[in-house]
């Protein structure tokens, strides 16, 4: 330290000022306590709202569905006809006798042509109908109106009506022998070998039009940035559906086909309508559906009948967590807003 004339104390900068505590004195400074977060009061009103919203679709949710799949793998287990307790347990007598069916063989193949089929044929003309009406063309607003008619149009309508055109006294007979082309009239309906391709035309016209509008709203979802920047590197009109328009449109490509095949697994309503129970099975259009009315309500063996349902649960079950872990993987991953630790 060097002191001046005037005698105050110099500080240089080897020494610290007075009252600073150093390493050398052997004490360490004291840091100042962090202050605790404070615990944020529960939200009982936010939980409340959500009770108040989410509980009854919760409700009707296991009331309607998971009480009846429980009550039917419950009733599976007894040969019960439908009244009065079930008392005549069987165990697994009735899911053993559906796995050594062969009707139930048939209709599994028949469940599994209808899911094939459906989007082998449906999926690649959506998507050729869904680019065309997504240009500028006169009346497009109405060829998409009358190609979504057909969707909104009631089962019983459809099935009867298409049921009356393909009978072998029906229009589509008379229709082809008054062009000239009698030699192609059919039996559309009874024959086993045509009367599943029937099936799959009237299926594919009563819901295309379900397709085309899911595909429509993912096409105007892409920017046309995308396709504008594209044109400009001089990519041709299918190079830039091939490479911008398909890979975009994948995402809901997918959820189509999956609501398709579980759709396929459950048909039901037109075969019934237009076959019966019993045309079914002789036509080869019978359905795991039709399958489980014919065997379980028609013939009074209702616990036969919650057996099938429940084989069709499963099925369909794991049909759907297959298709998720593989397919749509990518598509939940990327909807997550929570980062990925």
């Amino acid at each position: 330290m060097i002191e001046p004339a005037g005698g105050a104390p110099l500080l240089t900068d080897k020494q610290p000022p007075q009252g600073t505590v150093t390493a050398g004195d052997g004490a360490h400074a004291a840091s100042p306590a962090a202050p605790r977060p404070r615990r944020r009061p529960t939200d009982w009103r936010k939980r409340l709202e959500i009770t108040l919203l989410a509980g009854p679709a919760i409700l009707v949710f296991v009331s309607f569905v998971i009480f009846p799949v429980v009550l039917a793998g419950y009733y599976g287990f007894f040969r019960w006809k439908g009244f009065g307790p079930a008392t005549d347990f069987v165990g697994f007598e009735n899911y053993m006798i559906i796995l050594q069916d062969s009707a139930f063989h048939d209709v599994l193949r028949h469940n599994g042509f209808i899911l094939v089929l459906s989007l082998v044929l449906q999926g690649p003309i959506a998507i050729i109908l869904a680019l065309l009406l997504n240009q500028k063309i006169r009346g497009r607003s109405l060829i998409r109106v009358l190609i979504f008619v057909p969707y909104i149009i009631s089962e019983v309508i459809v099935g009867i009506g298409w049921g009356l055109m393909l009978q072998t006294s029906g229009s589509v007979n008379g229709l082809l022998e008054s062009v000239g082309l009698g030699a192609l009239q059919k039996d559309w309906l009874s024959d086993p070998s045509i009367a599943i391709w029937s099936l799959m035309v009237i299926i594919s016209w009563k819901y295309i039009g379900f397709a085309v509008i899911l595909f429509l709203a993912g096409l105007q979802s892409i920017p046309d940035e995308l396709f504008e920047a594209a044109a400009i590197d001089g990519a041709s009109y299918w190079q830039i559906q091939r490479t911008i328009t398909l890979p975009l449109l994948g995402p809901t490509v997918r959820i189509w086909a999956f609501l398709s095949i579980i759709g396929s697994l459950q048909l039901f309503d037109l075969v019934f309508i237009i076959w019966g129970q019993y045309v079914a099975s002789t036509a080869g259009t019978s359905t795991m559906a039709t399958y489980m009315v014919a065997n379980g309500r028609t013939s009074g063996n209702f616990g036969y009948g919650s057996a099938v349902a429940v084989v069709m649960f499963l099925i369909s079950l794991v049909i759907a967590l297959i298709y998720q872990r593989y397919v749509l993987s990518r598509d939940t991953a990327g909807a997550l807003t929570e980062g990925k630790k």
